[in-house]
């Protein structure tokens, strides 16, 4: 058994593998190169780096099983796996939490004005009069997507005594029994204070967020993303925080990153993080460590 890991995880992740099978680590692959080494072998574990698109399933003459430590999958190219018989999964379990964190403490964060609060304060102004801010307690929190992080938002939401409503094609009783109430996207983007996108980059998520729909949100609203950067139209975003259409956005992911285009820096009432939902010690190790469990389950390893 061959297994290529060729995105970095975590080593207790690699530890488990080499136990019971044969474990090649190649992190900086250029894409000729992986599609040289791929036929060599049976499994292999990527993250967002490795593109895993046609070229690639077509060489990989041995390969059986894919495994994205991670959530997305939109760097594999799943239809054509699926019909050369490769089986593709994922582990979107492991960085839940994480995500679900993060997208709470954006929101706080914005409600309390903490960044500007920090900067001013090293800066060394006193501006303590001009930081008054809200609080998220009574306030109406939209979850688009009510899978594992949309309901963990939820919960912590409902924790924070936010009202909580839902937007999903598939309506689970586990977001009804935290007093959430499900609604259609219109009434969703009218009503919440705070809108959080946690839903998966297909072709009818693709900008789902755009110019029509921020003009149904209230001037005070607050969009926050930590899904996938292109679910939103950055531009309509950004034309909807210059026009005050929307109080402000806090996002962590993007169509592309910011340092590299600027447009999104530069916009006013923006919360930026450098795509770091899934980024804590604990979420790391679990990825990782779920990537190797499922390769060994698959082909009952010991």
């Amino acid at each position: 058994m061959k297994i290529l890991i060729s995105d970095p995880i975590h080593e207790e992740a690699i530890n488990i593998l080499e136990k019971c099978a044969e474990v090649e680590t190649a992190t900086e692959l250029s894409h000729k190169e992986l599609i040289q080494k791929i036929p060599e072998f049976d499994s292999m574990i990527v993250r967002s780096a490795t593109k895993v698109r046609k070229d690639v399933l077509d060489a990989a003459s041995n390969l059986k099983l894919i495994v994205r430590a991670g959530v997305g999958l939109d760097n594999i190219d799943l239809e054509y796996a699926e019909k050369l018989g490769i089986k593709v999964e994922n582990t979107p379990e492991a960085s839940t939490n994480a995500v679900g964190e993060l997208t709470i403490g954006m929101m706080i964060a914005w409600a309390r004005k903490i960044p500007e609060a920090d900067k001013s304060l090293k800066e060394g102004k006193w501006i303590k009069s001009q930081l008054g801010g809200t609080e998220l307690k009574g306030k109406t929190l939209g979850i688009a997507g009510t899978g594992r992080i949309g309901i963990n938002v939820s919960k912590k939401g409902k924790a924070f005594g936010m009202n909580i409503l839902g937007f999903d094609k598939v309506q689970r009783d586990e977001f009804k029994k935290l007093d959430g109430k499900y609604v259609d996207k219109e009434y969703l983007l009218k009503n919440s204070d705070y809108i959080s996108l946690h839903v998966p980059l297909n072709h009818s998520t693709k900008h789902m967020i755009s110019k029509e729909e921020f003009e149904l949100m209230k001037n005070s609203a607050v969009l926050v993303n930590t899904a996938r950067g292109s679910v939103i139209d950055e531009d309509d975003l950004i034309e909807a925080l210059k026009n005050e259409e929307i109080a402000g956005a806090c996002l962590d992911t993007y169509d592309s990153r910011p340092t590299e285009n600027k447009k999104l820096i530069n916009a006013k009432n923006i919360l930026l993080t450098p795509h770091i939902g899934a980024s804590t010690e604990e979420a790391q190790r679990d990825v990782g460590v779920m990537a190797a469990e499922k390769i060994k389950e698959e082909f009952k390893l010991n």
